[in-house]
């Protein structure tokens, strides 16, 4: 192992705002990751960004051209002594809050950051330490960008099929045309305050789901160790799409199964994940399953709330949280058997896909976080 100062191995260059409207291909990356795409960009070769300040420890990484605003340095690396994928990971590993030099908000100098000790393996070790982290990351990003698209797809058809009730019409006279285009007969529902297709019904969310409120156990009873029972307090626990074991409870009060939807009732209200054990869940989440099987409708039906939600948000009727019986008697449009067990029958296989890959993300990425430091240390090496 070699000894290096950073400076030794990057120049560190300040990011500055971007001050063009005008969308583009390239990102622009924040201390929170990206934040839009523009025409134009700062620095067009492998980087690592570092933060300056706020969020020490959201280091990225980048490989293609990009813009980086005045919260992260980005870096100019001397490939000839360092593998930019190495040293990036390498970087990830440092608690960068106990070389902070900011009195309130976290942040980091240049000198801070040149100063850092670096330990470095020969070159072409480096980069065989590197292929095999790209090629773990790459599957993972590639998992997530299929899991992205299996959800569009599914939201799209609820969409088609549940909102704008253009579902495929069954009936002789319909020949799978889609329905409300074609002229399928629309029922004004007067719970609704709208027309829904014929031989639809109204019904509030308590009626199609088993809602489960969360409660918190006294917090005497929570710990970090494994002690009793895994404990989700709120959205702060929430991956992708399964949450992140934190906390567990010796005093276990209300509980989720295996399978339910977790949903937020605190702000920001309607984020959901998918328990993927039994748990204890907190007052600031609510557990439903499908009291008909049809999880995968109820799924998406909560994503629409969502929407709903988020819009009223952004028209400033801020959601705080939404109370048991605000959620219980929340109304929908629903369907017919034969056209919710058509819908189920389709968003069943895209969940199962779904599933099956972010289960496999969650084994790679701990394979890779349990390798990781063995790597940089030498104590693993990759033939």
């Amino acid at each position: 192992m070699n000894e290096y100062r950073l400076k030794d191995l990057v120049k560190i260059k300040n990011g500055r705002d971007h001050k063009s409207l005008a969308d583009g291909v390239y990102p622009v990356y924040g201390s929170g990751g990206l934040m839009r795409m523009v025409d134009s960009y700062l620095y067009d070769k492998p980087s690592i960004l570092l933060p300056r300040k706020g969020t020490l420890n959201n280091i990225q990484y980048s490989d293609q051209p990009f813009w980086t605003v005045d919260t992260l340095y980005y870096t100019e690396i001397n490939q000839n002594k360092v593998d930019a994928y190495y040293l990036y990971y390498y970087l990830k590993l440092l608690d960068l809050n106990s070389l902070s030099s900011g009195t309130g908000v976290p942040s980091m100098t240049f000198g801070a950051y040149n100063g850092i000790k670096v330990k470095l393996p020969q070159l072409d070790i480096q980069k065989k330490i590197s292929i095999l982290l790209r090629a773990i990351d790459k599957k993972i990003e590639l998992n997530n960008r299929i899991n992205a698209e299996l959800e569009a797809m599914a939201k799209t058809l609820y969409d088609y099929w549940f909102v704008q009730f253009d579902f495929p019409d069954a009936t002789p006279q319909g020949q799978g045309k889609p329905y409300k285009t074609s002229g399928g007969r629309m029922i004004y529902n007067p719970t609704l305050k709208r027309e829904i297709p014929q031989g639809w019904s109204d019904k509030t969310l308590s009626q199609i789901a088993n809602i489960t409120m969360g409660q918190s156990p006294e917090g005497s009873s929570y710990n970090e160790e494994g002690a009793g029972t895994i404990f989700y307090q709120g959205s702060t626990d929430f991956g992708w799409l399964f949450p992140t074991t934190r906390q567990y409870t010796t005093a276990p009060s209300r509980m989720a199964k295996k399978g339910d939807i977790l949903l937020s009732v605190r702000a920001p209200v309607g984020d959901m994940n998918i328990a993927n054990t039994d748990c204890c869940i907190g007052r600031g989440l609510a557990a439903l399953n499908s009291k008909t099987g049809s999880d995968g409708f109820l799924f998406y039906v909560m994503k629409y709330f969502k929407q709903i939600f988020d819009r009223r948000n952004s028209e400033g009727t801020t959601f705080g949280s939404i109370t048991k019986n605000d959620l219980h008697s929340l109304t929908l449009a629903y369907p017919t058997s034969d056209l919710l067990k058509k819908y189920d029958e389709i968003v069943t296989n895209y969940n199962k896909m779904i599933f099956e890959r972010s289960l496999e993300n969650r084994e790679l990425i701990a394979l890779r976080d349990w390798l990781l430091p063995m790597l940089m240390n030498g104590q693993v090496t990759v033939e």
